[in-house]
């Protein structure tokens, strides 16, 4: 009888679980879609409740699509946005929305921190900067503004870690999640006391630190209720999503790139060394000994969709009437459109921008609009833009003498052929897609049975997943795209000074 497997990644805008056997079957997948909450400027908040609800419905719909009897599941793993932000009461009650990492509303924070800690400290403890994701500017912000609600938290968790509390009842934070989130300490691998400090918290509401692959406890009888799995069934640490994505995506050599075209942009450089640079983040790669240097951008997919909700109403139709998705019809409109979207340069930095800027306070921008631009032109500036920011991480890893040798490319956006030929010609590299490819969740199931001794081997996450042939890019872009990308650059260092004084108008504004 095979070993099953469940994996459930708790995304941006989707929670989405896989169940697997032991012999390379995706045997069912299934999601639900979540709400993501920016009701002020730069903010980010989800609902934990919610993705527990969605946790309960998509593993009752795996095992009911797959036919699969609860006992054959061995153990589940669950990965995440990371690090999101959970305060949690006394009786395991989340306080209010989560902040999510890519939330923008701390820049006053930041600044204070900034002036209070040197910044080379900092990094030589935490091997990051002081920026936006980070725990204890959200964490003062809370201080500052919700001191009721901070004064009852009993414990802090993550998006991953969550769900993984209410599967078992043990707090855990895993250490990807520590060491994203500022208060870590890089050298003894431990929570650093003085960085906590700065937090304005006490260590005590901080969770154990675990690593992904560590077996934290079992299904607990009122969550095998909810969720139709098996009381004792394993649970993990559980893995962040990017991390998980891209070891389910095969970056394990030296050089290898994922870039996932998600709600938010990432970027995973896999390395076997520990190599930091303050503009980028670095994580625990799943296979120990391996190391992810990584970059996030706070919005791409996200973006598309923004896009498409509020310019794209007459597409949504027409695309309804064809059968076919907004996203393809989109396409089909610029495919035609030459390289640079005639004249436009856009800035996707609607939520601020996390690497390799770390500004709180950029925004979105739009550059060169003429007469005759129209909506196909704004749709293909959003798509270019968002991999102006991949080459920016690509130019970060070349300065550090880090050779890109394979690009892979996954998540909703790398569906699309015209997004993937756009990034293959402005980053001149090939991009290799990987086919139907669950993603963070997939990585999250194999985890949990490398854990539960399933799988022996890393490599054995090789039988479930294949990959597209190479997009190539095409050398007569590369002229173009390079001069449109140096007045994407150079757009924002123009306006870096005005937009930090429209953000300080704005927060008077509020503030008032």
């Amino acid at each position: 009888m095979s070993n099953c497997l469940i994996g459930i990644d708790i995304g941006t805008t989707l929670t989405k679980g896989v169940l697997i056997n032991d012999e390379g079957g995706i045997l069912a997948e299934a999601h639900e879609p979540c709400c993501l909450y920016s009701e002020h400027p730069a903010w980010s908040e989800e609902d934990p409740n919610e993705w527990w609800t969605n946790t309960t419905l998509v593993i009752n719909q795996l095992l009911n699509r797959s036919k699969t009897e609860a006992e054959k599941i061995v153990a589940i793993g669950v990965s995440g946005m990371v690090p999101a932000l959970v305060l949690i009461d006394p009786k395991g009650r989340p306080l209010r929305r989560s902040i999510q990492q890519n939330d923008a509303r701390t820049e006053t924070e930041i600044r204070e921190l900034k002036d209070e800690i040197d910044e080379t400290i900092f990094f030589q403890s935490t091997g990051g900067s002081i920026n936006q994701q980070i725990m204890a500017p959200k964490l003062r912000w809370l201080r500052r503004h919700e001191p009721e609600i901070l004064s009852q938290t009993h414990r802090i968790v993550g998006a991953y870690d969550f769900i993984n509390y209410r599967l078992t009842d043990v707090y855990s934070l895993d250490h990807n999640w520590a060491l994203e989130s500022g208060l870590y300490d890089l050298g003894s691998g431990k929570w650093g006391s003085d960085l906590v400090a700065l937090a304005g918290i006490d260590e005590s509401i901080l969770p154990p630190i675990n690593r992904s692959d560590k077996v934290i406890g079992t299904v607990t009888r009122s969550a095998a209720e909810e969720t139709g799995l098996k009381e004792g069934t394993l649970v993990i640490a559980g893995a962040a999503d990017h991390v998980a994505s891209a070891f389910a995506a095969g970056v394990w050599s030296d050089g290898d790139v994922l870039v996932k075209f998600g709600g938010a942009g990432d970027i995973l450089y896999s390395t076997n060394n520990l190599v930091t640079d303050r503009r980028l983040f670095i994580d625990y790669h799943l296979v120990p000994g391996k190391y992810l240097l990584n970059g996030c951008m706070a919005t791409s997919g996200s973006l598309v969709r923004w896009f498409v909700r509020n310019f794209c109403s007459d597409d949504l139709a027409e695309a309804k009437e064809a059968n076919a998705s907004v996203f393809e019809f989109l396409d089909s409109r610029i495919r035609d459109l030459p390289a640079g979207s005639d004249g436009l340069v856009l800035l996707p930095y609607f939520l601020g921008e996390k690497t390799p800027l770390h500004d709180p306070a950029a925004r979105g921008t739009i550059f060169g609009l003429d007469l005759h631009h129209d909506r196909y032109h704004l749709f293909k500036a959003v798509l270019e833009s968002v991999v102006y920011g991949f080459r920016h991480h690509f130019e970060v890893l070349s300065e550090r003498n880090l050779p890109v040798r394979r690009v892979f490319a996954s998540d909703g956006g790398a569906q699309s052929n015209t997004w993937l030929q756009i990034a293959a010609d402005i980053l001149q590299h090939p991009i290799c897609r990987v086919l139907k490819h669950p993603g963070s969740s997939l990585g999250a199931a194999f985890l949990a049975g490398k854990a539960a001794g399933v799988f022996s081997r890393w490599e054995a996450v090789e039988r479930y997943v294949s990959f597209d042939r190479p997009v190539e890019p095409r050398p007569e872009a590369e002229p173009v795209y390079d001069r449109y990308y140096k007045i994407y650059r150079a757009v924002y260092e123009s306006l870096k000074p005005l937009l930090s004084q429209l953000a300080e108008a704005r927060n008077l504004a509020l503030e008032r």
